[in-house]
């Protein structure tokens, strides 16, 4: 047995004096006992996570937290419906009655069968040690109150400071009635500062944030704190200079990084393969059509080392991929779980993703980003004569169906005569996804990952994920503004 399953083992299973004999007893129980029920796939999804936080405000700390969440979620599969019910209690007992209330939800279908469990030794992405027991909470306290005096000392206009560090460490263990038995152990870290400046009566705020699934020592090891921080107190500075955003339809340049996150929401989301098969998505059965500029290429890669949004197996038990989803402006394919996947007649992309054991699996991205294209970023901008340069943004939300977005920006610039000039605030990013993406005129050498603080929404649950682009062009996206 591989490191992973032997510490989820010894964690979850053991304590509770189960055995993988148990699991497949229960599994079998389901999938093919009750007849009745006509329960053809089934599956057991263990979790131990510790998660602990520390929160300093204006030189204080004001908040720190610990705390342990332990489950079991069973779900059982009959076609498309599914029946699924959770546990904290891991004792057999209790497994068993999860079981039974999950049954009880599937009427009808075909039954089936249990094949042979198969264990396998997920490909390594990230350390298993706990990040949490990497430095001394002194230290973690101590970390906090440097940062904070550290962004105080920059300048004197700088008014509120809020520091967070955040660490996790999360044992999973599936077993499936498909034959699948995997665990992982998931390591991860956060740290966020965020500054209000003040000026002559005018306040702006400016945040930044990094992490990864690494350890606290390494991430400081590696002068990211410092980084964060100088980043924070960059952008609040450069906001209390920034004019009134124009408004109306322009080209637009994004920069590279984080304002990947309006791929994941414009057209990441569109791609999941819940939204293709019952045909809710602008992109549903376009496969093979163009559906985006031929610089386009994108990519969703849960198989990059140390990233927040990568997995060594989902939380269905299935290794990671890179699945490429549009190729040269052609639509290639969607992401899925084992149910949408199934059902499609396309299998699962390894991203089947749940916020907890108490959720159910459902298709979800891991690391959405563009690929590189042979532009000079500065040859991008000298090519605008009039438009906005959105260096990074802030929240934005879509409607699947139509693939509408709007999307705010947290720093912009206009661009006059090819040149970066004056910054603007409150400048909004309003368009469509597919129509957007046919709009894309040129694409930089200089693709850049996210800092790992992306986090996405859907259907209730949150999970981790990482974005990315290189500078991009947009021959026209409307912005909304407070000047015409």
């Amino acid at each position: 047995m591989n490191n992973q399953f032997d510490i989820a083992d010894k964690l979850m299973l053991q304590p509770a004096g189960l055995g993988v004999s148990d699991l497949e007893q229960v599994l079998s129980g389901m999938v093919s006992a009750d007849k009745s029920a006509g329960i053809n796939a089934a599956d057991l999804y263990f979790q131990n996570t510790r998660s602990e936080s520390w929160a300093l405000e204006d030189g204080i700390v004001k908040s720190g937290s610990f705390s342990i969440n332990c489950g079991v979620g069973v779900r059982a599969v009959s076609g498309e419906k599914t029946g699924f019910s959770f546990s904290n209690d891991l004792g057999l007992s209790a497994i068993r009655s999860a079981a039974d209330a999950a049954k009880s939800i599937v009427k009808v279908g075909q039954s089936g069968t249990i094949s042979s469990w198969v264990k396998m030794a997920p490909t390594a992405l990230y350390d298993i040690d706990n990040p949490l027991q990497s430095i001394t909470k002194e230290q973690k306290v101590d970390l906090l109150r440097q940062v904070d005096q550290m962004v105080r000392a920059k300048d004197s206009r700088i008014s509120q400071v809020s520091v967070n560090l955040a660490a996790s460490h999360d044992v999973i263990l599936v077993a499936a009635s498909d034959g699948t038995l995997q665990a992982d152990v998931r390591p991860m870290v956060r740290f966020n500062v965020s500054v209000i400046a003040e000026e002559n009566g005018r306040r702006e705020r400016g945040g930044s944030g990094g992490g990864g699934r690494i350890s606290l020592q390494e991430m400081i090891s590696s002068g990211a704190p410092k980084k964060i921080a100088d980043e924070a107190v960059r952008v609040a500075l450069i906001n209390l200079d920034a004019e009134p955003a124009p408004a109306g339809a322009m080209p637009v340049v994004l920069g590279a990084g984080w304002p990947g996150v309006l791929l994941h929401e414009a057209v990441g989301h569109g791609l999941e393969g819940d939204f293709n098969r019952k045909g809710s998505s602008a992109f549903a059965n376009r496969i093979g059509e163009k559906v985006a500029s031929p610089l386009c290429t994108i990519v969703d890669n849960g198989t990059l080392p140390s990233r927040r949004g990568s997995l060594s197996i989902d939380d269905e038990g299935t290794p990671t991929q890179n699945t490429v989803l549009i190729e040269n402006g052609i639509l290639k394919g969607y992401l899925q779980d084992k149910l949408n996947g199934g059902l499609m007649g396309q299998g699962s992309t390894g991203n089947g993703r749940r916020q907890s054991y108490r959720h159910l699996p459902i298709p979800r991205m891991t690391n959405t980003y563009m690929l590189a294209g042979e532009s000079d970023p500065e040859e991008i901008i000298a090519s605008v004569k009039k438009g906005l340069y959105a260096k990074s943004l802030g929240g934005g939300s879509v409607d699947i169906t139509s693939g509408k977005f709007v999307f705010s920006t947290t720093e912009a610039y206009l661009i006059e005569n090819g040149k970066v000039t004056r910054p603007v605030k409150g400048a909004t990013l309003i368009g469509n996804g597919p129509e957007v993406m046919q709009r894309v005129t040129m694409v930089g050498n200089d693709l850049e990952l996210d800092d790992g603080v992306g986090t996405c929404g859907k259907a209730g649950q949150s999970v981790p994920v990482g974005v990315g682009q290189p500078t991009l062009q947009i021959s026209e996206i409307t912005v909304g503004g407070t000047q015409t």
